[in-house]
C-alpha cells in the first residue's frame, strides 16, 4: 500500500503517517516545514520497515502541487490512499471584523489545496480503477458556531466536495470517506490564535479533548476495511461535545 498524506508535519497528519507506517504502508508525506518533514521521515525509517518519500511544498500553490507530485517516480504514483489532511483555522472574529488575509489563507488551504492535490492524484487512481480518498473535515462543516464563519464555510465546502467526489468516482471503484473531528488538542488552536498559547490552551479547559492519535486510529480503520465496505461519513467528538456549539465543561 502507498499512502499520500498532506499536512504531515504535525497534528492529525503526523499521527496518521505514524499509524499507517505501523501497519506497513509506504508513505508520501508532504508539508510546508522542511525540518519537521525530515524529522518525521527519519523517525518512520528508523522505526518501521517501510519506504518514505517526502515532498516539501504548500498546498495553496497549484504550481507547486502539480510540479512536486508529478515529479515523483512512477512507482510512487500508484497511490492507494490519499489523505487530504492539510488545513487550518486563522483568526476567530465576527464576520464584520474579519481579516481578509485570514479568510484567504483558510480558503486557499482548506478548499483549494484539497482540490489541487485531488485533481493531480485522482487521474492516477481512475487509470487504475482503484483507490481511496479520505478527506479530513470537521464538525465545523456540520454546524456553524459563533465567530467560525469563514472556517466553517471552508469545512462545509469540504463536506459538499466530498459528497460530489463520491458520486463522480463511483463508476471508477474509488472509495471516498470524510472524517470529521470535533474538539482535538493539536496545534490547531495555537495556529488559529497566531501563537497565543494561553488562548489556545483555554479552548480545551474543563474537558478531555480528542488527541491526534484518536483520529489516526479512525482513519486507519476506514482505510483498512474490505474492498466492498466504505465508511462514507464519520463524525467523531470527545465525550463532552455534542456538536460544534455544545461542549460540557466541568
Amino acid at each position: 500500500m502507498i499512502t499520500l498524506i498532506t499536512g504531515a508535519t504535525s497534528g492529525f497528519g503526523r499521527a496518521i503517517a505514524l499509524k499507517f507506517a505501523e501497519h506497513g504502508s509506504d508513505l508520501i508525506i508532504t508539508g510546508r516545514r522542511k525540518g519537521k518533514l525530515e524529522e518525521l521521515e527519519h523517525i518512520i525509517k528508523d522505526t518501521y520497515d517501510v519506504k518514505v518519500f517526502s515532498l516539501c511544498f504548500d498546498v495553496r500553490s497549484h504550481e507547486a502541487v502539480k510540479e512536486e507530485l508529478e515529479s515523483v517516480p512512477h512507482f510512487w504514483k500508484e497511490i492507494d490512499v490519499l489523505v487530504n489532511n492539510a488545513g487550518l483555522a486563522s483568526g476567530m472574529s465576527a464576520i464584520h471584523e474579519g481579516e481578509i488575509a485570514d479568510w484567504e489563507v483558510m480558503i486557499d488551504t482548506n478548499v483549494k489545496g484539497l482540490l489541487y492535490v485531488s485533481r493531480t492524484v485522482l487521474p492516477w487512481m481512475v487509470a487504475r480503477q482503484k483507490g481511496h480518498v479520505i478527506n479530513i473535515g470537521s464538525t465545523a462543516g456540520k454546524d456553524a458556531y459563533p465567530n467560525g464563519n469563514v472556517y466553517c464555510g471552508t469545512k462545509f465546502a469540504v463536506d459538499a466536495i466530498t459528497k460530489s467526489m463520491r458520486i463522480d468516482l463511483l463508476p471508477h471503484k474509488i472509495k471516498v470517506t470524510a472524517v470529521n473531528p470535533g474538539a482535538a488538542e493539536t496545534e490547531f488552536s495555537l495556529v488559529r490564535f497566531k501563537g497565543d498559547s494561553a488562548k489556545a490552551k483555554s479552548v480545551y479547559q474543563g474537558f478531555d479533548p480528542l488527541q491526534a492519535e484518536d483520529i489516526a486510529e479512525i482513519v486507519w480503520f476506514a482505510a483498512s476495511r474490505p474492498p466492498h465496505v466504505v465508511l462514507n461519513d464519520i463524525v467523531v467528538t470527545p465525550l463532552a461535545q455534542a456538536s460544534s456549539v455544545f461542549i460540557h465543561r466541568s
